[in-house]
């Protein structure tokens, strides 16, 4: 991965790559620019570059940056799959010293579990104490 860098500055992220990619996929199909725009600037992100600065990953933290944390909007590139990119940006996200103190890390996906298990998520424990209002088609009824 010596040819390739995470950063956190939102400026240095290709927003219409990220953007293009999140709009099209199953968990934020059709999700409004703007809303993605200003969930980024309130969330902790996070995206791979390569030599050239192309952004080739991308993840995003909502957190309180103390106790809790939701990680969310992880992707790769289809171009860039199968290199070991998702694993460096997740190692690198759940090493950072302000994580790495967090009493609970959650995320929901539908196709990465032994991704994540191998960083140690594991299944909700006591899933009936959780709770969610759920709009899974919300960015598509948004005139």
């Amino acid at each position: 991965m010596d040819h390739l860098r995470i950063t956190s500055v939102l400026e240095e992220m290709d927003f219409e790559r990220i953007y293009g990619f999140l709009s099209q996929s199953y968990w934020a199909k059709g999700v409004p620019e703007q809303t993605l725009h200003t969930a980024m600037q309130h969330s902790w992100c996070f995206a791979v570059l390569n030599e050239a600065n192309e952004t080739l990953a991308f993840a995003r933290l909502v957190t309180d940056h103390a106790t809790f944390a939701y990680l969310a909007d992880v992707f790769v590139d289809p171009a860039s799959r199968g290199q070991g990119i998702s694993k460096y940006l997740v190692a690198h996200i759940l090493a950072q010293p302000e994580v790495e103190g967090m009493r609970r890390i959650m995320l929901a996906t539908a196709d990465a579990h032994s991704l994540y298990a191998k960083y140690g998520f594991v299944p909700i424990n006591q899933p009936e104490k959780l709770m969610q209002i759920h709009r899974p088609d919300i960015y598509l009824t948004i005139a």
